[in-house]
Order: C-alpha cells, then sequence, then structure tokens
C-alpha cells in the first residue's frame, strides 16, 4: 500500500428526512437559509487494521422556531490502515482529514439531493468544509 490507507467501500448506513406537516413544509421552505450544517465524525475499529468511519451529517434549524424540518445522514466509510502506521495522532489525522477530503464529494451530493428530493429544490451548501482546519481546532 503506497498511501497511508485505502478506502474499500463506502455506503449510506442511515438516512433521513422529517418535516411533519405541510405548515411546516411551507416554513421550512422559506427559510432553509437559516439551516445550520453540523457534522460528527466516529470510527469503530474491525479486524485486520480496518476501520469503519462514519460520517454524520445534520441540516438543523436552531432557531426558537416550532415549525422544524430534520435533515441527516451518516455515511460510512471502510478503510484500512497501512500497516506501517501505528501512532495514533497519524490515524486520527487519517479518519478525521484524509478520508474525509477523500469522501467528501460524493457525501455532499447525496445530501443535497436527500434535501431536494425532500421538496427544496433550492437546496446548497454555502459553506465548504476545512477539514484540516477542524482537526487543527480540535488539537487547540
Amino acid at each position: 500500500m503506497s498511501e497511508k490507507f485505502k478506502i474499500y467501500s463506502e455506503f449510506i448506513k442511515d438516512l433521513s428526512s422529517e418535516t411533519k406537516d405541510l405548515e411546516t413544509y411551507l416554513y421550512v421552505k422559506e427559510y432553509l437559509k437559516n439551516y445550520n450544517l453540523n457534522i460528527e465524525i466516529s470510527s469503530k475499529p474491525l479486524k485486520n487494521r480496518f476501520i469503519e468511519v462514519n460520517t454524520k451529517l445534520t441540516y438543523v434549524d436552531n432557531s426558537e422556531s416550532k415549525s422544524k424540518a430534520f435533515f441527516e445522514i451518516i455515511y460510512a466509510t471502510i478503510v484500512k490502515i497501512d500497516e506501517q502506521i501505528n501512532d495514533r495522532k497519524i490515524i486520527e489525522k487519517i479518519i478525521l482529514c484524509e478520508v474525509q477530503n477523500k469522501i467528501y464529494n460524493n457525501l455532499e451530493k447525496v445530501f443535497i439531493n436527500l434535501l431536494r428530493d425532500s421538496g427544496y429544490p433550492g437546496a446548497k451548501i454555502e459553506k465548504k468544509i476545512d477539514f484540516e482546519k477542524l482537526y487543527n481546532q480540535k488539537l487547540s
């Protein structure tokens, strides 16, 4: 393995879109621009240096409004870490930055399609996620 890791599989582990009624739909359609993207990354070691990396995106309205929709995806990536790499910090950075940089375009495309297919055709994610910056903030 010439790279530090290899991706063996990517798949949607869980997908959710919840809009409880027409009133909520109409409200969210007008105020979807106020929703914020949250990201959460977790991992689970498997056998033979394989790791399941779960990247969860949620799109939420942090306002006090009672008319809220809920959007979430958990995107699983199965990676194998090079056998030469044993330092936990390097493995952590691979999971939190390098794997994310490789999968994020696919993940974002699926998530935007979820929003659009849920009745919000103008949905888009304005900010690109800088995984390196997030990782460095986590260390601070």
